[in-house]
């Protein structure tokens, strides 16, 4: 650092976020606590400190609110900093700003929420003396096309000085403005805005603190100065590597340096080829990408840099390699998170089907740049949002923009980019497969309730990973925005279904939705394998990263046992294959010679960064082999069968079975600890229950209890078998009713209010539809009931109720101390626990579908659709089950095969 000189100090007079504030005087004109003076926490929207009144985008009073808020601050100034210019600095202020010190306009009003602005107050400071901040902040602006482009808007709307407010400290003669273009190629270009400059130089540092190149010295002649260079071979940002530099600019003036201004940046290139694609220096990318509010539900829009660096990790753990702004610029602190820890960003200005005035516009895209230009994690400007576009405004991003990032308008076909919101997946004339654009939507998969996000992905994103023209997209949304309400007793509000879009609840709860994103988004791509006795170790994978090689990356694994009488787990570690961005190779795991032996393989991938990608699970043991375990079939005690009024009754030991002796079904249960409410099962699914002509005898010691085949009258079949054990076998063969079906299997009812919990092995811990199958793990999971509905209070996760995929037995607990056991014997079963609570969109699109009944055991699941796409739209793991069979031939049946434990012992 070049002696004397000084570097900008940043004095703040509010805090620096949710985390850190400060009190000011306050006096809001209406809604809640209104017309009295008090204090407030700066910065902070004003409705969640208990002011004003909550407003939702789309509520009809929102555009008519006429609160302000009043705001008074007092400060002292340094005799010392007479002779220095002082600008006091706004990062965001909803929505007009009107500012005053002592008494006197600090400048125009500023409109406009989200952009940062400051003022020259130097003459209006009283140096050495205590001073006077006054702010009134009108919540609706007094220009309409600002309330229309901002107020709105699908979005929770808040009023107050919610991001920091600062004092910049310069000296007279200064450095105004640094905005910097580094290229892949190391050409280095950044221009300044300078005051009573003679001479620039700038001095880069890589990462740990080392001189990068030499110095570069240039003259400065006017207000302007431009610095241009080579460096030479450069660690480039991406969001895989996010390598970032220093740039320190040092200011001359008559030979004596006099400022200093540090400037973080990353090298690299951003470009866009007509009908093919973005590039990242060099390398085309697509975005595995979410849309992101500034959200806390304690604080609205005000943010802090922890909130950040929780939001672009949970991002990251997704493996997410994008996000957009939606429907705003965001706080410099979550750039800078996005620059540091590496992810794409679209930065926006805000417009959500309305827009700005073109001078309106034109000063905000000015503020919004000049405050954003340097990052590298911006790769690309978004003009508005679906249909907020401002035309007028294009060109200015690259007059703004030292970079020229290219600009789209999400929703429209511009620039190149085709970025249509909730496309359907086989999507219209002249797209997708057939189209000629950049395909690259912003919003896709609309994420209401338990829809969308995850449901469906895996179909969008093996389509887009193969199409040449496909950029990727961003997911509607990352979190539920639920705002405690303070006039409702600190209850939390989504209003309704129109803020519970995300992939998170409102304090980060994970639903399902999260673990499938994490999967299917993994750079590391594991080919199907099913474990077999000749399995060899080897696994075909693909690396789907753009930059890294999967030699960076590392791999372990673990055997683990679920029988307690052996050893419950064997771990290990495998040589990360040398396979490079876009190919294909292997992944060889040298196992334990007595490997067969363990029921479940588990192999864990970890980025470069040692951060989990993702831990894959990989049966060994079939259910057949785990039934085989658990059940007992020999046993010295008798059967006691006896028959009257259409009832067959078996007792074996502390058991009493009561069965239906036309249809077979399972009537009622009772055991040593009372009686078990399973019955009325098993029924067929969207299928004919046809059992007929059921006859019992006895095989040696075991009862059976079966009934006959029919190819026209009986060709459903099914068998119980009683064994002296007490566990009890059901055998169903039977034929889907349709050629198209929602789901298949059988079902039983189970009162609801009596269920306390089920342990069960399987994939878990999260439920599963058909066009969501990926993120669970096999293992064995305790869940306790609960009756979360997704994306509402009380945000409990994972859910109780659904299907559950790859079940293999489950042991199903009552609330009168009661259970009963049930397992598999058949592969790739789905366990289906009662109904899930759910509501629909005002299209229908959502809705999802469930058997009858209360506990099923499914050879098929249904779907589920999003707010915006009916589920067979999201592509072909949403459409129905197909099944065929016009001969009924019972080779060809669906089958189910379970053994039941009703024993109280």
């Amino acid at each position: 650092m070049q002696a004397n000189a000084q570097q900008t100090e940043k004095i703040y007079l509010s805090g620096t976020g949710n985390d850190d504030t400060k009190t000011w005087e306050f006096y809001c004109t209406g809604g809640m606590n209104a017309n009295k003076w008090t204090t407030i926490n700066v910065p902070s929207c004003w409705e969640l400190q208990g002011f004003g009144k909550y407003d939702y985008g789309f509520a009809k009073d929102s555009v008519r609110g006429k609160e302000k808020g009043l705001y008074k601050y007092r400060f002292n100034i340094p005799s010392s900093y007479k002779g220095k210019k002082i600008n006091i600095v706004f990062e965001g202020v909803m929505t007009d700003a009107d500012v005053k010190i002592n008494g006197k306009p600090a400048g125009a009003i500023h409109q406009g929420a989200f952009y940062a602005f400051k003022y020259d107050i130097t003459r209006l400071l009283k140096y050495g003396k205590e001073n006077l901040l006054e702010v009134t902040v009108s919540k609706q602006s007094s220009n309409t096309s600002v309330n229309a482009a901002e107020r709105e808007g699908d979005f929770w709307i808040f009023g107050g000085i919610f991001r920091p407010v600062w004092l910049e400290v310069l000296p007279q003669d200064h450095i105004e403005h640094v905005a910097i273009d580094a290229k892949a190629d190391g050409m280095f270009n950044a221009q300044l805005a300078v005051k009573g400059i003679d001479k620039i130089s700038v001095q880069l540092f890589d990462a740990s603190g080392e001189k990068f190149g030499d110095a570069v010295s240039v003259v400065a002649n006017d207000s302007f100065v431009n610095v241009k260079t080579q460096f030479n071979q450069p660690l480039l940002w991406t969001s895989e590597t996010p390598h970032l530099y220093k740039a320190v600019f040092t200011a001359y003036k008559d030979d004596k340096p006099v400022h200093i201004v540090e400037q973080k940046f990353g090298f690299r290139t951003v470009e866009v080829k007509y009908r093919d694609g973005i590039y990242v220096n060099g390398v085309k990318v697509k975005m595995k990408g979410v849309n992101r509010h500034s959200f806390r539900p304690e604080s609205g829009r005000t943010m802090s840099k922890q909130n950040s660096i929780e939001d672009v990790l949970l991002m990251k753990d997704m493996n997410m390699n994008a996000v957009r702004m939606s429907h705003y610029p965001p706080d410099d602190h979550f750039l800078d998170v996005c620059d540091s820890l590496g992810l794409f960003v679209m930065d926006e200005l805000t417009g959500w089907h309305h827009f700005y005035d073109t001078p309106t516009g034109t000063k905000l895209l000015k503020e919004m740049t000049e405050h954003d230009v340097n990052h590298p994690s911006i790769i690309i400007w978004s003009n508005g949002n679906e249909g907020g576009h401002n035309t007028n405004l294009d060109s200015l991003f690259t007059i703004f923009d030292i970079q020229r990032r290219p600009v789209i308008h999400p929703w429209q076909l511009f620039g190149g980019f085709d970025t249509q919101h909730y496309r359907e997946y086989n999507y219209g004339i002249g797209n997708y497969e057939n189209g000629n654009d950049i395909i690259m939507p912003t919003e896709f998969l609309h994420g209401q309730f338990d829809g969308g996000h995850g449901a469906g992905l895996e179909d969008y994103w093996e389509e887009m990973w193969h199409n040449p023209l496909s950029a990727g997209g961003f997911l509607w949304d990352f979190a539920d925005n639920a705002v405690v309400r303070k006039d409702l007793h600190d209850s939390l509000d989504t209003d309704k279904d129109r803020a519970a879009d995300g992939i998170l609840g409102p304090h980060h709860e994970k639903e399902g939705s999260y673990y499938t994103i994490k999967e299917v988004w993994s750079p590391v791509y594991f080919e199907r394998r099913i474990i077999t006795p000749a399995f060899d170790g080897n696994f075909n994978i693909e690396n789907r990263y753009h930059f890294t090689n999967i030699n960076q990356c590392s791999f372990s694994w673990a055997l683990k046992n679920f029988d307690t009488t052996i050893s419950k787990e064997q771990t290990g570690t495998a040589i990360s294959p040398d396979i490079k961005p876009n190919e294909k190779g292997v992944l060889h795991i040298q196992l334990p010679q007595d490997w067969n032996k363990y029921d479940v393989l588990y192999v864990t991938a970890k980025d470069a960064f040692q951060r989990e990608i993702f831990t894959w699970s990989f049966p060994i043991s079939t259910p057949g082999t785990i039934a085989a375990r658990l059940v007992t079939t020999e046993s010295n005690d008798s059967i006691q069968v006896t028959e009257q009024d259409s009832v067959l009754q078996v007792k074996i030991k502390d058991i009493t079975i009561a069965f239906n002796s036309n249809n077979g079904l399972l009537l009622s249960v009772e055991n040593a600890k009372g009686k078990l409410p399973l019955n009325n099962g098993p029924v067929v699914q969207q299928g004919v229950n046809d059992f007929k002509g059921f006859k019992h005898y006895f095989d040696g010691k075991k009862l059976v209890f079966e009934s006959i085949f029919d190819r026209k009258e009986s060709y459903n079949t099914l068998k119980w078998t009683v064994y002296p054990s007490g566990w009890i076998k059901m055998e169903v063969n039977y034929f889907p009713l349709e050629y198209f079906t929602d789901f298949d299997g059988v079902n039983f009812s189970f009162p609801e209010n009596e269920i306390k919990s089920v342990k069960y092995m399987g994939d878990g811990p999260y439920r599963v539809w058909k066009n969501r199958m990926k993120g669970t793990r096999f293992d064995v999971w305790n869940k306790a009931y609960n009756n979360t509905e997704t994306g509402e209070w009380p945000w409990v996760y994972p859910e109780f109720k659904g299907y559950y995929a790859n079940f293999y037995e489950g042991h199903f607990f009552t609330k009168s101390n009661n259970s009963f056991i049930v397992a598999a014997e058949t592969e790739n079963l789905f366990l289906r626990l009662f109904t899930p609570a759910w509501k629909t969109d005002q299209w229908h699109n959502y809705e999802p579908i469930f058997p009858s009944g209360d506990i099923s055991f499914m050879n098929a699941i249904s779907s589920i659709g999003t707010k915006t796409q009916r589920n067979v739209t999201t592509g072909p793991m949403g459409e129905k089950n197909i099944f065929y069979d016009y001969e009924k031939d019972p080779s060809r049946a669906l089958h189910l095969s379970l053994y039941f434990n009703f024993s109280a012992e």
